[in-house]
């Protein structure tokens, strides 16, 4: 029912035939902001996060494989069971392929999860991301029956996506880890006020991106909203069940949910203007997704916390 309203509304037109508006200039401020999100989380981030990762095998293990493995390869079959075009499908493919930004702490936090599992998984989820993101991406988006026929038009370099993640996710990780380790005063007080900002621009930038395209997103968004709301879902959902599944305790259920649901969407954003020159289906799940994922998520954070309270339970598995 589902996929047969949304091919219907397909129907009207062909979003792989439009491109997004967006100038180099537009482009080199959102990697400057995706960058300096990268540099914010990182100011948080310790060695010991990392460390905490081999205290607790059992659930970092899980995470990484709902984020890496099982949330791609779903949302590959919901591409195919919603019947989306194909820059639609690569759009989906390529925000699952995103590692989490810290929006999953704070919503972890709120939702009374476990914090600490929370930011050891977001760092260890992104330190991954720099070589899993592009191949994961290469690998489902060339798989896909119409996604594949757009990948092999455009001709992407796996290896200049690689460099382009490094560079935006790898450099500013690495930069606020060494900051924080020898400056941890300053990176105690500047992760407060770094996040927040960068985060805050990258929202102004997405909305200016949807206003500055207005038509064309009014004329798609039944089709984007749709799938990104079932997407978004599938991916919280995920995160729940497989927490659930390998019997992790509550609160680390909660931090789960958030790590897996909740994607760097804005990542997503940048690379769909670097290498697919703004490709019409593939920027308006990106943008609206990270809209659309801060609100699902601070529903359920809300909910949850009403439900459940804010005791934790430490990690430890």
């Amino acid at each position: 029912m589902i996929s047969h309203f949304i091919t219907t509304l397909a129907a009207s037109g062909d979003v792989d035939a439009i491109r997004i508006n967006f100038n180099d200039n537009s482009r080199l401020i959102l990697r400057i902001v995706i960058a300096t999100i990268l540099f914010g989380i990182a100011l948080g981030t310790t060695i010991d996060d990392f460390k905490a990762a081999v205290r607790m095998p059992k659930a970092i293990s899980v995470g990484v494989l709902a984020q890496f493995i099982l949330l791609p390869a779903i949302t590959f079959v919901l591409t195919l069971i919603l019947g989306v075009q194909g820059s639609v499908a690569l759009g989906m493919i390529l925000v699952a392929c995103c590692p989490p930004g810290n929006v999953s702490n704070i919503m972890t936090h709120q939702a009374g999860g476990d914090v600490a599992l929370s930011v050891t998984m977001t760092a260890v989820s992104n330190v991954l991301a720099i070589f899993l993101m592009p191949l994961n991406f290469a690998f489902w988006g060339e798989l896909h029956p119409t996604g594949g026929a757009i990948m092999r038009t455009i001709d992407i370099d796996v290896i200049d996506m690689l460099i382009e993640v490094l560079v935006v996710i790898g450099v500013p990780f690495a930069l606020g880890i060494t900051v924080a380790h020898f400056f941890p005063k300053f990176a105690a007080k500047g992760t407060k006020i770094v996040s927040p900002l960068a985060f805050a621009a990258l929202t102004i930038l997405i909305a200016i991106s949807l206003l500055g395209n207005w038509s064309l997103f009014v004329a798609w968004i039944g089709v984007v909203a749709i799938a990104v709301a079932l997407h978004d879902a599938l991916a919280l959902g995920l995160g729940y069940g497989i927490a659930r599944a390998f019997q992790l305790p509550v609160p680390q259920r909660k931090a789960m949910t958030f790590e897996v649901g909740i994607r760097n969407a804005g990542l997503g954003l940048l690379l769909v203007f670097s290498f697919f020159g703004g490709l019409g289906g593939m920027a308006l799940v990106a943008a609206w997704w990270g809209i659309w994922d801060i609100v699902a998520a601070l529903t359920v954070a809300r909910i949850w916390r009403h439900r459940t309270g804010t005791a934790k339970e430490p990690a430890t598995v």
